[in-house]
């Protein structure tokens, strides 16, 4: 509310009628426009992609973290034996559960992306090592102009809980290849926590099978001149179970995934991964 002073000044208040004398108080009123290129706020729908195979230990810590303002969420079951379905429809009666009938994070991943509806699509672990309230951090960079926003766990803000010397070894040579081949500045690479606009799915088309799609992801971004940005994220420890990653291996696959989406390299042609 407000109040109206003798010179016409406008004194603003908070609920009980004092006025504003710190800068925690709230204001019950939104400020005004005050120049002709202000916009009202837009409102983005939003779906969240989460792959999952025997996470059922590790879903409710997840799900019950997921901001309330994600319109769908979407589960993709890697042909669980355990309660991973059951326990995600108890935590959250409304998410979506799509079957994997493939094998590999890739393919996962790619299920759920054709499965969203939304306009903006996150992308993030079931196993509990990345917290879902980080979430808004990634919607506000697409809401500002931004196409494609991954987390960083090494700028300011961020952070790794669970970074073996092999792993950061392994992220820093990587690293330095995606910077050098595609004339980028990351500050991370293999961390699957990221958002993009699902209209440039068509345009992504990830092909890899397994957890090499998030560098690739990141490369045809990069490669396609799409506006991406980084936001720090804290990786959390597995909150329960066995990593299904094999660093050297994966990171083999990671590396020659890098080399071949160059610029300039031999691309693999679409396969309609993106089509509707």
């Amino acid at each position: 509310m407000s109040t109206t002073l003798p010179s016409g000044m406008i004194q603003r208040t908070v609920d009980g009628g004092r006025p504003l004398r710190r800068s925690s108080d709230r204001i019950t009123s939104p400020l005004p426009m005050r120049r002709e290129s202000d916009l009202p706020p837009t409102s983005h729908t939003v779906s969240l992609v989460i792959p999952a195979h025997n996470e059922a230990r590790n879903v409710p810590w997840v799900f019950n973290q997921i901001p309330s303002s994600i319109d769908e969420v979407i589960l993709v079951d890697g042909a669980s034996d355990d309660a991973t379905v059951r326990m995600a429809a108890h935590c959250l009666p409304s998410v979506r559960v799509v079957q994997q009938t493939g094998h590999g994070k890739g393919d996962a991943l790619r299920t759920g992306f054709l499965s969203a509806t939304c306009e903006y699509i996150v992308m993030m672990d079931a196993d509990g090592s990345m917290w879902p309230g980080e979430i808004p951090h990634y919607v506000h960079f697409l809401d500002n102009g931004f196409d494609f926003v991954k987390g960083s766990r090494f700028i300011a803000g961020g952070g790794s809980l669970d970074l073996t010397p092999v792993r950061s070894l392994g992220n820093r040579a990587l690293l330095t290849v995606v910077n050098r081949v595609y004339h980028a500045t990351l500050t991370d690479l293999c961390y699957g926590f990221c958002a993009f606009r699902r209209s440039f799915l068509d345009d992504l088309h990830p092909q890899a099978p397994g957890f090499e799609i998030e560098a690739e992801l990141i490369a045809h971004a990069l490669r396609l001149g799409l506006r991406v940005a980084e936001v720090p994220s804290l990786e959390l420890p597995r909150r329960s179970g066995h990593s299904h990653l094999h660093a050297v291996s994966d990171g083999r696959r990671v590396l020659r995934t890098l080399l071949a989406e160059r610029p300039g390299g031999r691309r693999t042609a679409p396969l309609g991964v993106g089509k509707r």
